[in-house]
């Protein structure tokens, strides 16, 4: 049988050239446009590697500017060791630290009384109306001991704080509050030492200023923390309150109810309400922050008050909260599981108050607290407390948990009357470096004459318990003492200041600064007992490759 295309090729042969041709056609065009776009991707793939290079170079050349030909910022070169020197004059109890110069480097806040600033200032006490000699206040750079700035603030100084908040739309985010003996009340930059106000605190010809100055909640409405100062005429404590934008006073004195010392905290209950602590003999008395506002001003305030606390004041006969086994002599907030809480100290015992409720937490009997206690951590991430409990020659460092009270370390360490206190700094394994003060030598101390002992600073860490490094001895009078970071994670140091231990007799007055690193390598290491396997050397070893940081 014949096919159909053969039979259709026969019947039409031209037809079937020309189906031939147009099949040849179309194979010849596709090869034609093949042709044609291999030269195209060709071009394409060129202009790929042309445009990859060429993004590559400009990367490097970047690279290259940043990192060789636009120099780096200078960062601002700190010594490790420097010393400022007063002559005639007298030193005050008081140091403080903060960026002045806004170098990223601490610097050093002090007091002082004489008859002339130092010599790089002309600035006299009768520049600023004082007869001679005044207080002044001067602020020192904590990377090489320059004064930054310098000037008299009072004829003498009873209360003084730095580094208060001021408004947030105020040039000034920083201050120094000072209140003077005899009256005066003035707040001057941080920064730059110009007086921002200065007023007269009228807090009466008799009555007696109690410390601290506190820092209350804003109450006035200007989005300021304002100022409590308490005094004492006769058998009376009284509060007054100012402005802390201002200086002005806000209403008029108010009597508290209390027969009170000094030694005034500010406590926050867990319901947020703001009260004042205060030591009352042998117990713990206190008063809120709005019932003080409303009892000056006659005004309703907008502070809270506690329900639960209030029935306990309006319980007891002159607002007592607690009583002590005891004289209060030290008051202090530490954190607690849901808040603040208080560590009372007094002449018999020393024990944690639950923040609220005011139940004691623990109880440390039988003690005779020689100073201020002073927070830590021994543990990583855990808070200790660190009680000086004795006399000075017979004192003894007791490291407690703060939650339960529990001993972790405890040591003798002999000092003398008045000694400096004790400070810690946080460490990068999150726990504490220990600074103790005592006497130079730990053994045979009742034998030695007071005249010819030395005091020496001991840096301990927990992770060798059985080893004391002495890191300095000084023979001068200890007035104010701190260990800080100068520089976030890189710089702690300690700051001296020495000078006259009575201010009826001037004298030299330096302010001395020790970067701790610098100190190790010439320590003197104490071994306080059997255990320790490793040289001198490499605990000293151990010790300079400690880091620290930040407290959060």
């Amino acid at each position: 049988m014949t096919d159909n295309k053969d039979l259709e090729a026969e019947i039409h042969p031209l037809k079937n050239e020309d189906r031939k041709s147009q099949e040849n056609l179309g194979n010849q065009s596709k090869n034609e446009e093949n042709l044609k776009s291999k030269p195209l991707q060709s071009r394409l793939s060129r202009c790929r590697t042309v445009a990859f290079f060429l993004s590559l170079f400009i990367c490097f050349f970047v690279v290259f500017v940043i990192s060789f030909i636009i120099p780096c910022p200078d960062r601002p070169s700190s010594q490790g060791t420097w010393r400022l020197d007063y002559n005639s004059a007298v030193p005050y109890h008081f140091l403080a630290m903060g960026d002045v110069n806004r170098d990223k480097i601490q610097d050093v806040l002090f007091l002082y009384k004489n008859t002339n600033s130092s010599n790089n200032f002309t600035r006299s006490c009768a520049d600023e109306g004082f007869s001679t000699p005044c207080a002044f206040v001067a602020a020192v750079s904590g990377a090489n001991g320059s004064v930054l700035w310098e000037r008299p603030v009072a004829q003498d100084v009873a209360l003084v704080k730095c580094a208060m908040p001021q408004p947030s739309d105020s040039e000034v985010s920083s201050a120094c509050i000072l209140v003077g003996r005899l009256g005066s009340f003035i707040a001057v930059n941080l920064f730059t030492g110009q007086t921002l106000w200065n007023h007269s605190s009228s807090l009466g010809g008799n009555a007696s200023i109690l410390s601290p100055l506190i820092q209350v909640p804003d109450v006035d409405g200007d989005g300021a923390p304002d100022l409590l100062i308490l005094t004492r005429e006769g058998q009376e404590v009284s509060g007054a309150i100012y402005s802390g934008s201002t200086g002005y006073q806000i209403g008029h004195r108010g009597s508290l109810g209390v027969d009170g010392n000094g030694g005034a905290l500010l406590h926050v209950t867990r319901t947020g309400a703001h009260y004042i602590l205060l030591p009352c003999a042998s117990a713990l008395c206190g008063f809120s922050v709005k019932g003080l506002y409303e009892r000056v001003t006659g005004k309703d305030g907008q502070l809270k008050e506690d329900s639960y606390w209030e029935n306990m004041l309006n319980s007891s006969a002159h607002r007592r909260l607690l009583h002590s086994s005891g004289a209060v002599r030290y008051l202090m907030n530490v954190p607690g599981k849901s808040g603040q809480d208080v560590l009372l100290v007094s002449s018999e015992a020393c024990m944690l108050l639950d923040g609220q409720d005011l139940m004691p937490r623990w109880t440390l009997g039988a003690t005779q607290v020689l100073r201020k206690p002073i927070l830590g951590h021994y543990k990583p991430d855990t808070l200790a407390v660190v009680i000086e409990n004795g006399t000075s020659i017979d004192r003894q460092i007791l490291l407690l948990d703060l939650s339960t009270g529990s001993m972790l370390w405890s040591q003798s360490l002999p000092s003398l009357p008045g000694g400096p206190p004790s400070t810690s700094l946080m460490t990068a394994d999150h726990r504490s470096a220990f600074f103790f003060w005592g006497l130079h030598e730990l053994v045979g101390t009742n034998e030695m004459d007071p005249q010819d002992m030395q005091l020496s600073l001991y840096m301990f860490h927990p992770t060798l318990p059985g080893i004391l490094l002495e890191l300095a001895n000084v023979s001068a009078n200890i007035v104010a003492f701190d260990a800080i970071l100068f520089e976030p994670s890189r710089h702690a140091a300690y700051v001296l200041l020495t000078g006259p231990a009575s201010a009826d007799m001037p004298g030299l007055v330096s302010v001395i600064k020790h970067k701790v690193r610098d100190l190790v390598p010439g320590s003197r290491v104490v071994h306080l007992g059997e255990g320790s396997s490793d040289s001198d050397q490499a605990i000293r070893d151990r010790f300079s490759r400690l880091r620290y940081r930040s407290e959060v």
